[in-house]
């Protein structure tokens, strides 16, 4: 009965160990560098769309992180009072200086990915793979991962992988069984160039 209790109370720790504390030890936190509202630019203030921003070049792959020149547009001067606003302008817009961003869903230098097809062919909106992004007032914390380099949203915020929602995790096995389930499938260098 003794060693039953020891064994169980050992399997418990473990799963604590596994689930909450690794994720501290394998994970280094950062800030970005300044706060951003998504919602102060997508909601009924702002009426833009995800693709004013974040646009696509003549193939169809994302460009990234919108350049500062894209931000100066609207932001020559502070638009509002806020540190974050004022800092915008003074730090990067100013100066000319790009926003050392820090991204969430940066994929391997190997992975070819158009958004093109996705949106244009398959009907995707960037909700299906992001998440709700444009509703989110602040940029949530940075979690980079020790080991490979990658942002935890690559892996999901669930330690097991195991996806809780559609948009979390940007895994190839979440690729595939998307095509598969589309009856979209491509092999291997469609993806890998």
């Amino acid at each position: 009965m003794k060693s039953k209790s020891i064994l169980i109370a050992g399997i418990l720790f473990g799963l604590f160990i596994g689930w909450y504390v690794f994720p501290f030890v394998l994970y280094q936190r950062n800030e970005q560098p300044i706060q951003f509202s998504h919602l102060a630019h997508t909601g009924e203030k702002g009426g833009m769309a995800c693709e004013d921003c974040h646009s696509t070049n003549e193939n169809g792959r994302f460009q990234g992180i919108p350049a500062v020149v894209k931000c100066s547009e609207c932001h020559s001067v502070p638009l509002g009072t806020t540190e974050n606003e004022k800092r915008l302008v003074e730090e990067f817009i100013t100066p000319n200086k790009e926003i050392p961003w820090l991204v969430y869903s940066r994929q391997p230098d190997n992975a070819f990915f158009s958004h093109a097809p996705h949106i244009k062919l398959g009907e995707m909106k960037c909700e299906d793979c992001h998440g709700p992004h444009g509703n989110s007032e602040f940029l949530k914390t940075h979690q980079t991962n020790r080991i490979s380099g990658y942002s935890r949203d690559i892996w999901g915020e669930n330690i097991s992988g195991i996806s809780l929602v559609k948009w979390e995790g940007m895994k190839m096995d979440k690729c595939v069984r998307c095509h598969e389930d589309n009856d979209r499938r491509d092999g291997c260098v469609a993806c890998h160039k």
